[in-house]
Formats: C-alpha cells, sequence, structure tokens
C-alpha cells in the first residue's frame, strides 16, 4: 500500500510517500505526480522518503519519471529523508539528495 501527502508550498510541490512503492503501487504516483506537474508547469519537486518502508526498481523508475517532467520545466527535483534501511536503493539513482525539506528548500532558493 502507498500513501501520498502532496503539498504546494512556496512554488516547491513536496511528495511525501509513506508505505511501499513497487511495481503494484508506483502507477498510483505516475498517475497523479507526472500530469500534475505538466499541466501546472511546477518548477520544483521534493520526494520526502521519511515513511518509506519499501521500494523496488519500478518504484524508482517512478520517481525518475517525475524528475524527468521536472526537467521538461526546466525545474529541479530533490529526494530527502532515505530511510537508513533503503539508502542501498538509491545509490545509482540520478536525482540529487538532500538531508531534509528546510535544506532542499534553501538549494531549490538559490
Amino acid at each position: 500500500m502507498l500513501k501520498i501527502d502532496s503539498e504546494y508550498s512556496k512554488g516547491i510541490l513536496f511528495v511525501r510517500l509513506k508505505g511501499n512503492l513497487n511495481r503494484r503501487t508506483s502507477f498510483k504516483l505516475n498517475n497523479f505526480l507526472v500530469p500534475a506537474i505538466l499541466k501546472h508547469k511546477i518548477k520544483y519537486l521534493v520526494y520526502n522518503l521519511y515513511n518509506l518502508d519499501n521500494i523496488d526498481n519500478i518504484g524508482l523508475n517512478a520517481l525518475e519519471k517525475g524528475s524527468r517532467a521536472i526537467s521538461a520545466n526546466q525545474g529541479l527535483s530533490l529526494i530527502c529523508e532515505i530511510p537508513k534501511t533503503l539508502e542501498e536503493n538509491f545509490k545509482n539513482i540520478k536525482i540529487e539528495k538532500t538531508l531534509n525539506e528546510l535544506t532542499a528548500i534553501k538549494k531549490v532558493a538559490i
């Protein structure tokens, strides 16, 4: 099961994920996120993974799809608060990582 909590604040779309992002649930993220980014021309995206329990390669691809949509808008995507148990899964992902949402906001403001 995947729960998506999103908030648009200060020009940044914050997407907080809870549960499992995998083959069974990634469609939920893809169907929500990419159309919203393209429709509203969102330039900044921060994934907060603090409450993510599990992720597989399909889930990683779903995160990258959102990031590519942001790139199409000449924007920036960031990932923060990756759980220690999942850090190994993210070593080859091309989305920039940051410590938390506050540091992400500072990075976008530069």
